[in-house]
This record gives structure tokens, C-alpha cells and sequence, in this order.
């Protein structure tokens, strides 16, 4: 099994006259199931067509794109496996030092924007060249969307990058439909139709629903609401309709999304040979991304937690879908025959790993509910709760010879697992033979107020989940805690929030390393909560911690650390909860004297920042 070609000398090896597609993407070569590069490629190979690939290139000189000249059928074009801009930036936008996707992790070797500036260098030199737009930069920023990085509302990523066609969501389907389409002679400028698909339009089709266009939601920020729901709403792959959406002269035009792949499906694309490695030509080190996911398993696609600040819903969709058991022990089996092979399966899951099937049984018919949630505010009486497939899968890949460990690392939803009436078999399930030291899961927060902006549950479910987590492993006599994860300054948290929280953890003697601040990506719900100040699920307004108040709430996470003393005192005394400031067992932090180099604006946060 040899990787495709990537470079003008391999390209001449394969005795191909020209290839069917060049694909650029902006991350080094892995030919491994976790990277969307790899899986779009070999999708395409296994139906017959050409591919080469072109890793990071040189995104200031157009020679670098043409080293294959113009292949037959087109240019394939994604930013990689993350959005660019998350990944050159922190959440305070600071340039971020490594790129583990990149070799030796140097950063800066894609641009900002890549999916935007390659289409756009491909374009200088092939002028009707067809150019499709796949992965998450494309598929989150389809519409027009607000941009954290440049604080404004930016165009669809289809019209700045003057692409034909963008794929959204998981493209297996739609990228052969298209193929098909240009192997019979179909122009780019003329595919019309394909499902999971966007185009460019001169004017709206029939039918479609009208959104308000780019001008309107960029002066507007009720309307940004407004329209990013209809958006949100019409992801369902039966009721979903055609959504049209004008940019400058001319319209985005979204077809409804494709359904899931099927359980048959997805075992076909996971049966396709891949070589699981980096391309040798970054040498030993090989890529450090992929070093997290090697030895991983992806067990499943989809999920109906729906938290409402991640993207998953907009993109890969909230209707779960899993591999057989059968297609699963192969790729394990196949594991154990890697040089590199330990003995330890890292993961097993997906997007969340103790999600193994659809949610409820109307899903085959109906597509997954659009005015209600599976999991928020409450569970929903159709979802259907069951580990015990997950149970049986993780029992038999530990049975498998040359198997030492089997771990599950991929996040798990605590409250589904504790409606489960036989939830406790699971935990102790995973307990005695999957966590190494520490179960990760992702509470997020404690306030209510703020749970209710995420779409998370209350802490309740969390109390409980550590009852019998902690429970089951003194009943063993194991040593294994839980990590939870948290989010500061998220939409709706006001200060008082962010005390609560940091109480709680006190009181819990949680001490976070590391402290996720929000971070407000594209195309979620909770990043328009941050533009607009409205929930779109109500438009209601709601609070949106900002400036200085943004880094107070972060410090109250993280109150050992000597460097957030000063920011601390300053937040709880503005809150008048001077009472946490002191040397008792409650209290946060020791009393701090304000004075000299380490004396911190006298400014308070914006009026609102109590409630």
C-alpha cells in the first residue's frame, strides 16, 4: 500500500497521464481515517479516479500549485482537518507557536484563510478550472457568518474564494456525485441539485426559502439571529428545505444536507485500504496529530447532544450513525500488525464515544426533531439509552490477540449514562478495564443560567455522575479520578456565575491546569449569542461577558495561579463578595495590596456584569 502521489517526481512514477483531481489542503499529508483529506481521497481512488495531493503549499508563489498542471476534472481544495484561523489563534487571538498538523509543528505554513487564498491562487493561473470547497472551514462559513478574528460579519467562504461548488458535512456522497457529474461533461458553473451541497446563483431558484442577504445580517444583529435559526432549522435531511442567501451580486444557493451514511456505508469507506501513516517524506517524527489518533478506532459519526457551542450539529450532523462490530475488529486487527503497535487501542468512540445509535426511532423517517433536543432541558422520553452494544464492542477488542489495553478517551455524556437503567454496569465497566488514571468529561459549567445558554445539564447530573463514578472505583480499589472540563466566560455567564463556578470547584478541590476561555467559532449557536447579545432560540437578549470582565471570569478558575491574584481580588471585590477574600477555608484568594507595577485598571465591568 503506497500513499498517493504528492510531489511531480511521485506523480511521474504512476504513469498517469494527467490526474482526475488535485487536492490542496493545508496540513501535511496523513493517510490515516481521522484526517478528512485521507478519507475524501481514497473515497475517490476506490471509485476509480486519480488523485493527487498537494500538502501545504506555498501559498505566496502560484508555481507551487501547477507542478501537476491542470488535472482533468478539477481542484479539490480544504483548509484541513481544523478552520484556519482556530488554528493559527488562541481564544485572546494571540498567534498560537506550534501546528501539530503541520511537520516538525512549525506554524505559518497554511495562510489564514486558506480555503480563500488557495482557491484564489489556483484561479490566477486555471482560470475555468472547476475548484470544490470541502471541510470544516468550508462547511462553517457557507453562509454569511460572524468572523471572532475580524470582529465582523464576513460573506460566504463560496463567493470570497470563487469556487464553483462547496461540499458541507461529511462529503462522501456528494464528492462522487460531483465527480460522476464532471466525468460526464457537466460544467462546474452548471451542477445543480446535489445534496450537502452550495453553489453560486445570479438569482434565486424556485422554491427556496430567501434569507435575509449579507447587508442585512452585517447591519443588523436581530436579524443575524433570525436568519442563522432558519439556517439551523433546515439542517434536517427530510424536512430541510433549499435555502437561498444573497452575498454581494450573486446568491449562495444550499441544497438540502445528505443523509447519513448508513451503517453498510460507513463500513465500506472504513474497509478502504489506507496506509494509517504520515507520507515519508517528513521522516521519522513523522506529524504529531497524528500521534493523538494512530491507535485510535472511530466507532461512530453524529451527535444528538447538541451543546450549543459546538459545531458539530452544522456540520457532521446530530444523527448518529456507528460501524458494525465486524468493520471495527478488522481495523483493530489490522492494528496489531503495525511495527509501532504497543498493545494499547487509545479510543474507541466518535464526536462522543457512548453514543452508538440513533437517538429515537422516528429518526429513519422523520430525521432528527427541529424544535427539540434529545438531552436539553430534559431528556426526551422517545431517546432511546443503551451501553450494552458498547459494552460488547469494547469486550471483544480487548479480546483480541496482541490487545493489551483498551482505552476510551473520546468525551462521554455523564447524563446519558446515568438515565440508563443499568448505567452503573457501565461505569464499572469502564472503570476496571478503559480509563487510564483519569476519566476526562465536560461539565462546562454549574450555573444554571449558563447550562441553560450551553444546552448542557444541570449539575445535578454531574453530582451524581461523580457519586457513583467515585463509588464504583473505592468498591474496586482503584485509584482513578475524574477530570472535568470547564468553559469560562461563555454567553449568559455574568460574574456571579463565574464565582459560583470557581466556589464549586473549591469546594470540590478541583485545580484546573489548563482553562478553556469561549471561544467563538463559526457557525455556532453561541457564537451568535456572542455577536448578537440574543439567544436564537428565543430572541431574548442575552449577557455577553466582555473585555476585562472576560479575563476576570478566567482567572476565577484558575485562583493558585500567582499571576490572577490581583485580577481575582478586583472581580469579587466589583461582585462585593469580599467574604471569598481572605485566608479561611472558603475563601478564593488571600488578601492582595493593589500597589505599584502590579496595580490593574480601575475600570469595572459594563454595567450588567451582576445580575
Amino acid at each position: 500500500m503506497k500513499h498517493l502521489p504528492t510531489t511531480k517526481k511521485e506523480f511521474e512514477q504512476t504513469n498517469w497521464d494527467k490526474p482526475d483531481f488535485v487536492f490542496v489542503f493545508g496540513e501535511a499529508y496523513v493517510d490515516h481515517f481521522s484526517f478528512g483529506h485521507a478519507i475524501i481521497s481514497r473515497v475517490l481512488q476506490n471509485a476509480g479516479y486519480k488523485v493527487a495531493m498537494l500538502p501545504l503549499p506555498d501559498y505566496k508563489d502560484k508555481n507551487s500549485f501547477t507542478i501537476y498542471g491542470e488535472p482533468r476534472l478539477g481542484f479539490l481544495v480544504s483548509s484541513g482537518n481544523m478552520d484556519s484561523m482556530v488554528n493559527h489563534y488562541t481564544a485572546a487571538k494571540k498567534k498560537r507557536s506550534e501546528d501539530s498538523y503541520a511537520p516538525n509543528n512549525e506554524a505559518g505554513l497554511r495562510p489564514d484563510r486558506a480555503t480563500i487564498v488557495y482557491s484564489n491562487m489556483i484561479r490566477q493561473t486555471y482560470k475555468t478550472a472547476p475548484i470544490i470547497l470541502g471541510g470544516v472551514e468550508a462547511s462553517l462559513r457557507r453562509f454569511s457568518h460572524y468572523d471572532y478574528w475580524s470582529n465582523s460579519v464576513r460573506r460566504s467562504v463560496l463567493e470570497d474564494s470563487s469556487a464553483d461548488v462547496l461540499v458541507y458535512g461529511m462529503g462522501e456522497r456528494a464528492i462522487l456525485e460531483i465527480a460522476r457529474l464532471l466525468e460526464k461533461g457537466v460544467p462546474a458553473s452548471s451542477i445543480r441539485g446535489v445534496k450537502g451541497t452550495c453553489i453560486i446563483a445570479d438569482t434565486p431558484p424556485d422554491g427556496a426559502i430567501l434569507l435575509p442577504s449579507f447587508d442585512e445580517v452585517a447591519s443588523d444583529k436581530k436579524t443575524f439571529a433570525q436568519c442563522f435559526m432558519e439556517e439551523q432549522k433546515n439542517q434536517n435531511h427530510i424536512t430541510g428545505k433549499m435555502l437561498v442567501q444573497k452575498q454581494h451580486r450573486k446568491y449562495v444557493v444550499q441544497y438540502p444536507p445528505q443523509s447519513a451514511l448508513s451503517q453498510a456505508e460507513l463500513d465500506e469507506v472504513y474497509a478502504i485500504p489506507h496506509t494509517g501513516q504520515a507520507h515519508p517524506m517528513y521522516g521519522t517524527k513523522g506529524i504529531s496529530a497524528l500521534s493523538e489518533v494512530e491507535f485510535s478506532l472511530t466507532s461512530s459519526r453524529g451527535c444528538f447532544g447538541s451543546c450549543n457551542f459546538c459545531s458539530l450539529a452544522f456540520h457532521q450532523g446530530r444523527q448518529v450513525t456507528s460501524r458494525s462490530h465486524e468493520s471495527i475488529l478488522n481495523e483493530a486487527n489490522q492494528l496489531t500488525k503495525n511495527r509501532n503497535f504497543k498493545g494499547y487501542i487509545h479510543d474507541v468512540g466518535g464526536p462522543t464515544a457512548n453514543f452508538r445509535h440513533p437517538s429515537c426511532a422516528k429518526q429513519e423517517k422523520s430525521g432528527m426533531c427541529v424544535d427539540k433536543m434529545c438531552l436539553f432541558p430534559e431528556i426526551c422520553p422517545a431517546l432511546k439509552v443503551d451501553h450494552q452494544d458498547y459494552i460488547n464492542l469494547l469486550k471483544k477488542l480487548r479480546s483480541i490477540d496482541g490487545v493489551k489495553k483498551v482505552f476510551v478517551r473520546s468525551g462521554l455524556r455523564y447524563d446519558y449514562i446515568m438515565a440508563d437503567n443499568d448505567g452503573a454496569a457501565f461505569i464499572n465497566e469502564l472503570s476496571k478495564h478503559h480509563i487510564s488514571g483519569r476519566l476526562k468529561v465536560a461539565p462546562e459549567h454549574v450555573s444554571q443560567r449558563v447550562l441553560n445558554a450551553m444546552g448542557k445539564p444541570g449539575k445535578e447530573a454531574f453530582n451524581s455522575f461523580v457519586g457513583l463514578y467515585t463509588k464504583t472505583n473505592e468498591k474496586l480499589k482503584l485509584n482513578q479520578h475524574i477530570e472535568p472540563y470547564f468553559i469560562s466566560s461563555h454567553p449568559g455567564s455574568t460574574l456571579d456565575d463565574a464565582i459560583e463556578l470557581a466556589c464549586y470547584m473549591k469546594a470540590m478541590k478541583i485545580q484546573p491546569k489548563q482553562v478553556q476561555d469561549f471561544y467563538p467559532t463559526p457557525s455556532t449557536i453561541s457564537t451568535c449569542m456572542y455577536y448578537t447579545g440574543y439567544d436564537p432560540r428565543t430572541m431574548k437578549k442575552i449577557y455577553v461577558p466582555r473585555g476585562e470582565e472576560k479575563k476576570m471570569q478566567r482567572a476565577l478558575l484558575q485562583p493558585s495561579d500567582p499571576k490572577n491574584h490581583a485580577l481575582i481580588v478586583k472581580a469579587l471585590t466589583y461582585a462585593h463578595r469580599e467574604d471569598l477574600i481572605g485566608h479561611d477555608a472558603k475563601c478564593l484568594v488571600a488578601p492582595y495590596k493593589i500597589t505599584g507595577n502590579n496595580k490593574t485598571s480601575s475600570k469595572s465591568p459594563k454595567k450588567g456584569g451582576r445580575r
